[in-house]
């Protein structure tokens, strides 16, 4: 089941008729509020989310799904009129897996969907991993360094995660871009380092060890 929640009629049931005619059970809202009272009932699949709502914008919303325990993994695509970078940086650093900027091709969301339920299904078959000191527990969506927690953003969290699954690799830019902040999302390089910089700090990496540059391709843990 997908959530769509878009208050333009003539964009939602677009979105609705690209789905379904993929096959995907969907239930269309134009609020905040109407999402939540369907989610208390059943957890969605995915969302695909407006920011520009009444009453409670879509980043609001954003945040208050990541910050509930059971709501805080639900892959979330934001479909948005907001295209420049800092709109889209600010809404995938809040949470969101994936940014599609209006007007999009109905083939286009249909593959931005599609590739995230894979990831996601990939994602939940690992619940532990460990590297050193350093433990993710994904299920219960917590770190640990040194047995003590450590709290990370939701994209210092799925960067992490992302090292952890691939040790010894040297994963490059556009791999790590495509896997943490979505498929085909513009962002800057200096982001990717901005990520790791922060990361590094919280999980005590000073002299850069343990998450290591790998010159002109991007980084990699260990190895």
């Amino acid at each position: 089941m997908l959530y769509i929640v878009e208050d333009d009629p003539n964009i939602r049931e677009i979105e609705a008729y690209a789905m379904r005619s993929n096959g995907f059970e969907v239930e269309l809202f134009t609020s905040g509020d109407e999402l939540f009272l369907a989610i208390a009932k059943e957890i969605p699949e995915l969302v695909i989310l407006d920011i520009m709502l009444p009453n409670q914008d879509g980043l609001l919303i954003l945040k208050s799904l990541r910050s509930q325990e059971s709501t805080k993994t639900i892959p979330v695509i934001i479909v948005s009129a907001k295209a420049s970078e800092l709109d889209k940086v600010k809404g995938l650093d809040l949470g969101a897996d994936d940014y599609l900027t209006k007007p999009f091709g109905v083939m286009e969301i249909v593959s931005r969907v599609k590739a995230l339920l894979r990831r996601s299904h990939i994602q939940k078959q690992t619940t532990v991993l460990y590297y050193q000191d350093i433990k993710v527990d994904d299920e219960a969506h917590l770190v640990f360094v040194d047995d003590e927690q450590v709290v990370l953003t939701y994209k210092e969290y799925k960067l992490l995660k992302y090292l952890l699954q691939n040790p010894g690799i040297a994963l490059t830019r556009a791999q790590i871009q495509e896997h943490v902040w979505g498929y085909d999302t513009e962002i800057e390089s200096r982001t990717i380092d901005i990520h790791i910089n922060t990361l590094r700090k919280k999980i005590k990496d000073h002299n850069a060890t343990v998450i290591k540059t790998v010159r002109n391709v991007g980084y990699k843990l260990g190895g």
